[in-house]
């Protein structure tokens, strides 16, 4: 990525297209973060910071306040915060290829507070993207190094886990309206931390809950019940009625609303956070539950059913550390309702729904089949054994049989006689012609 000459601070037009692109998605972020969302290839955030800065000057970026952050090596590093001005927000709608009304606000006034949680939020989608660093190629610099000692090439980064992305695909503080518009919510509507939607990537939405650990479970339960008002939400547009979610998002492929994901960036330790995650999902039983559906099962069966998801939120849990370390994809996703620890395609899946008591039930219903045919086979041989009767020449035993009845003899003895009586019918037909005109003429 290598510098412009037309820029004072030397940035090339792609890493300002990158700084664009981040902070319409994010709206507020320090150069560290946008560094991680775009390029994690780079060595610092320098590069950035002088896209950056190159923006500033063309008035499109503007950092109206600092946030502080402690480094892997303890120290605090203070670091500017960046975010968009109005004239930004259209170039990166433009980036984006988003309509300008759907680039929100600026967020200039969470930047001059320190934006907290828009920087846990900025983390949290830097840990869905898993962005991998691209391949650069060294600078040449003219030295007098011999070659043998030239500095040796640079093992490659390791590879992140597997991503959810692209970056164009999420769109941070979506209004979700309880009431009213899109653009004039009611009071009382929710905005999603983050969502996720991009038809084909095998997760076509996804809505996200960054949790900081500054509210209490029942804050985060209330905001899955406006979820899930959300979801119910109808409007009628062309005479037609359908749910106001789908006139914006894509149609969810799995049974039920569309699911949230919680993630919990405050570290406090295994217990705790178990004590939360719980707290939570007791909570919001009633959204993500689900009702059973009982079968009529016959007496002296194990009871079955199945789950109807139709009116349920399939809800979800993570940390952030989990997912920075192993990823989206990865075992990091605690489905309320489910019991261990699933891959994203795993929790997003209702293994308990009809879909596997159909399976049930036709093996069940192939079984009954094949147990009434034996039981029928065994009573067409119990009455075949009964009806049987001792043959009146040889004693032997005769069961029935089409043509003829109780009493008569068995087979080989009806055989045996009809082969004498034949016998005896050739006899007497040789004799007769034996004692004709033709046999007395032959005598004389």
């Amino acid at each position: 990525m290598g510098g412009s000459r037309t820029r004072r601070y030397g940035s090339t037009e792609r890493t300002r297209t990158m700084c664009l692109a981040a902070l319409g998605v994010v709206k507020v972020a320090t150069a560290e973060q946008i560094r991680r969302l775009t390029c994690p290839g780079t060595k610092d955030p320098a590069t950035v910071r002088g896209g950056l800065k190159d923006l500033e000057a063309e008035k499109l970026v503007i950092s109206p306040g600092n946030a502080t952050r402690v480094n892997a090596a303890g120290v605090r590093i203070t670091e500017k915060l960046w975010t968009l001005t109005p004239a930004g927000l259209d170039a990166a709608a433009v980036v984006l290829d988003r309509p300008a009304r759907e680039m929100g606000g600026t967020a200039k006034a969470a930047a001059a507070s320190g934006a907290k949680h828009a920087r846990k939020v900025t983390d949290t989608l830097a840990a869905f993207l898993q962005t991998p660093p691209e391949p650069t190629r060294p600078v040449v610099r003219k030295t007098n190094l011999i070659p043998a000692q030239a500095p040796a090439p640079a093992a490659p980064a390791p590879l992140p886990p597997p991503g959810l992305g692209p970056l164009s695909g999420w769109v941070t503080e979506a209004a979700l309206p309880v009431g009213g518009t899109f653009i004039s919510p009611a009071r009382g509507s929710l905005y999603a931390d983050l969502v996720f939607a991009a038809p084909g990537d095998g997760v076509p939405l996804l809505f996200v809950e960054v949790d900081n650990g500054t509210e209490g479970p029942p804050i985060l339960a209330d905001k899955i019940d406006k979820y899930r008002k959300f979801f119910t939400r109808k409007v009628t547009t062309h005479r037609r009625e359908s749910l106001l979610w789908r006139t914006v998002w894509p149609e969810n492929p799995r049974a039920g609303h569309p699911p949230v994901a919680l993630v919990f960036t405050k570290d406090v330790g295994p217990k705790a956070m178990q004590a939360r995650m719980r707290e939570v999902g007791t909570l919001t039983r009633a959204h993500w539950r689900g009702t059973w559906n009982a079968d009529h099962t016959p007496q002296g069966q194990k009871p079955d059913g199945y789950r109807d998801y139709d009116q349920a939120v399939p809800l979800l849990a993570t940390t952030l550390r989990l997912l920075a370390a192993k990823g989206p994809h990865g075992p990091v996703w605690w489905r309320y309702g489910h019991h261990t620890w699933q891959t994203l395609e795993q929790a997003l899946d209702n293994p308990d729904d009809y879909r596997a008591y159909a399976v049930r039930d036709e093996a069940r219903r192939k079984a009954a089949d094949a147990e009434r045919d034996r039981r029928e086979q065994q009573e067409r041989s119990r009455r075949w054994e009964e009806d049987t009767w001792p043959c009146p020449t040889c004693r032997s035993t005769v069961h029935p049989e089409a043509g003829h009845t109780s009493g008569d003899e068995c087979r080989p003895c009806r055989s045996d006689r009809r082969r004498r009586a034949d016998e005896a019918t050739a006899r007497q037909d040789d004799q007769s012609k034996g004692s004709g005109i033709l046999g007395r003429r032959r005598r004389t």
